[in-house]
């Protein structure tokens, strides 16, 4: 599977301008590729992040989760997501599931990987206990 060098561009973005708040990735099956789909700003909230997940089909995604630590210091970290709901198609998700970690590969700086077959398994509480 090809990884379009735009993927790799936007999630630079991402790291080290921080001008998306999150990356949508979908795998275009004709093409053998995968492609940015969507791309959120920085001051789009993880309810708007959620949204861009499709409820029956598979995606990866990449979201930058800012938070504060128990000692009051802000900080933030980067979230891989591998969305495979149980409603997708089972040659999407085994294509997604095949593919998942060549691509993670070519997104250097990647800090914390998340599986999800439905949304509780992303929820933000998951995120604020895997941040610290």
């Amino acid at each position: 599977m090809a990884v379009h060098d735009d993927c790799k561009l936007k999630f630079m973005e991402l790291k080290t301008k921080r001008t998306h708040r999150f990356i949508v990735f979908k795998i275009e099956e004709k093409q053998k590729q995968v492609l940015v789909e969507k791309l959120g700003e920085p001051v789009q909230t993880y309810e708007d992040f959620t949204a861009n997940l499709p409820a029956d089909e598979c995606r990866y995604a990449v979201y930058d989760f800012d938070f504060v630590t128990d000692e009051n210091v802000p900080k933030s970290r980067i979230f891989f997501i591998a969305w495979s709901p149980d409603t997708a198609k089972v040659r999407s998700k085994m294509i997604y599931a095949s593919s998942k970690d060549r691509f993670k590969r070519e997104l250097d700086g990647i800090q914390i990987e998340l599986q999800a077959t439905d949304p509780t398994e992303m929820g933000l509480d998951v995120f604020k206990s895997r941040a610290n």
